[in-house]
């Protein structure tokens, strides 16, 4: 059944995932055995001896090409896909003939990207091929599917994301807060009145218009044959004629002076996300230079990151501080990077996890402070070769297996990167200098003219402590060092300016 947790990235959970375990490790993956064919129609990632073959069909489309008025349709669309009938089969046959195969097919949809996904040992390749295939290219669209996609769609937004996920609520504010008049505004999952307009022809229409033969690659790795290649690739023949999709204009306005949304919700803590659009992209030898930058700062889930050391390891103020030069959603279910959320249109964004309202104007404080200084004066030599030398390795754990490696392969053809994101990661922390870092953090990053959301239950008070730029001393439960109370007095009265606050009901958010 659909994940009710991540209604854009819909898929088939199965029973048998003890069986399907042991074959995502199956196999460690295996970088001298990568081929990367033509982007334009397929990529390959050939290893002979996994004994599973990995399938992504990559599909140029994401929730930036809903239409006015309808936003979700493309999320609805690939979770449909995902989580329903085909004209061949029942939803629940199909259920019913994965699971002996102890496999699944999933469907994740961005920004951009949208890209039918799965796995399967070499047993089992015919039976699931079938399925696979068949969920693409004749979907049903069935109107009991559809209610019950749209509803669970719609009640991940006005219930799950509102109400029980305030750190996934903070961040998908910043994107609407920073893209607003965009087409990158709205969630992925949509909007409440985008959602509660589509009809079953909108999703038939989008499908016809976006899943054609002009609009997707075939990706396949692991330890496929040339007959299974030409198979695969076949199946683009059988979808319906149509057009490349047009590029999408995002244009965010430009942030003047730091603006500030707070999210009203009864009750809650601060979950705090802020920051600004980036220009650097992967593939750019800058991007590999912040990226060494970013990982001292806030490496995501590192413990040994600067920003966690300084506001939970220190201070104790909460379960982690992290922060990124490109997408990463869903951070608090993932340890490393995604793939198939490449975008043309990236942020600088700190993550600050959940922590008391008292504490959220000292929390942001600290924060900027630190940003600030990383800005001015740059990585130390030390900091640099431990970075550096970190990330050598590290970098290594990115792509688990060979279905990972297979999703940078298609993220390398979206971004135009010939010799693959890892394999330029490794060369480039090999290559990159000190120098070279700290004049790209001066190029690229900034400590004002910020948008900054909080999720507070304290929305009014919040608001007037920021405006007023009033100083945050912190009271702890338990003492601290003279060192650890010195450096509180300068942050406490560390000064940010703000340009504007506004404050939005929880109930408003991702309304239209």
């Amino acid at each position: 059944m659909p994940s009710p947790n991540v209604p854009f990235r819909q898929g088939l959970l199965l029973c048998g995932l003890l069986a399907a375990a042991v074959l995502l490790t199956a196999c460690p993956p295996s970088a001298s055995d990568s081929v990367y064919d033509d982007p334009a129609r397929s990529i390959t990632l050939k290893v002979p001896d996994d004994p599973t073959v990995s399938f992504n069909l990559w599909v140029r489309v994401g929730s930036q090409n809903d239409p006015a008025g309808k936003e979700g349709l493309a999320a609805l669309t690939g979770a449909l896909i995902a989580g329903g009938a085909t004209t061949e089969n029942s939803y629940e046959d199909i259920l019913k003939k994965l699971y002996p195969l102890a496999s699944t097919y999933d469907v994740s949809v961005d920004k951009e990207m949208t890209a039918v996904t799965g796995r399967v040992h070499k047993d089992n390749l015919d039976a699931y091929f079938e399925l696979l295939t068949d969920a693409y290219l004749r979907p049903a669209f069935n109107e009991d599917d559809f209610n019950r996609t749209k509803n669970d769609q719609l009640n991940y937004l006005t219930t799950q994301l509102r109400y029980a996920s305030d750190e996934e609520l903070g961040k998908a504010a910043l994107m609407d807060f920073i893209y607003d008049g965009t087409a990158y505004r709205h969630p992925i999952a949509g909007t409440v009145a985008g959602l509660e307009s589509i009809t079953i022809d909108d999703v038939k229409a989008f499908y016809q218009k976006y899943y054609n033969r002009a609009n997707v690659v075939t990706a396949i790795g692991g330890g496929f044959d040339v007959d299974l290649l030409e198979r695969f690739e076949a199946t683009i023949d059988q979808l319906p004629e149509g057009e490349a999709a047009s590029p999408v204009t995002v244009t965010p306005a430009a942030i003047e002076g730091n603006q500030v949304m707070l999210v009203e919700k009864d009750g809650a803590d601060a979950s705090i996300s802020f920051g600004y659009p980036i220009s650097v992209q992967r593939g750019e030898r800058d991007f590999y230079a912040l990226w060494i930058a970013n990982s001292w700062l806030g490496e995501h889930r590192n413990q040994s990151s600067h920003l966690y050391q300084v506001i939970r390891e220190t201070r104790g103020m909460n379960y982690g501080d992290y922060s990124y030069i490109e997408a990463f959603p869903q951070g608090g279910f993932r340890q490393m990077p995604p793939t198939n959320v490449a975008r043309n249109h990236q942020i600088f964004q700190i993550w600050i996890r959940t922590l008391p309202n008292a504490q959220a104007h000292f929390a942001i404080r600290a924060a900027t402070r630190e940003l600030q200084d990383l800005i001015e004066n740059g990585m130390s030599e030390e900091e640099f070769e431990l970075t550096r030398s970190f990330l050598s390795k590290y970098y290594l754990h990115f792509a688990g297996n060979n279905q990972g490696r297979l999703g940078y392969a298609v993220d390398d053809s979206f971004y135009g990167i010939e010799e693959g994101h890892l394999n330029l990661f490794g060369e480039m922390m090999a290559s990159i200098t000190r120098e070279e870092v700290n004049a790209a953090l001066k190029e690229h990053l900034r400590f004002d003219n910020m948008k900054i959301a909080v999720i507070t239950g304290d929305a009014e008070n919040m608001a007037e402590a920021l405006k007023n730029d009033t100083p945050s001393p912190i009271e702890y439960p338990t003492p601290k060092s003279e060192e650890v109370l010195a450096e509180d007095k300068e942050i406490s009265t560390y000064s940010i300016p703000i340009a504007d606050v506004k404050i939005v009901p929880v109930e408003e958010i991702f309304g239209k």
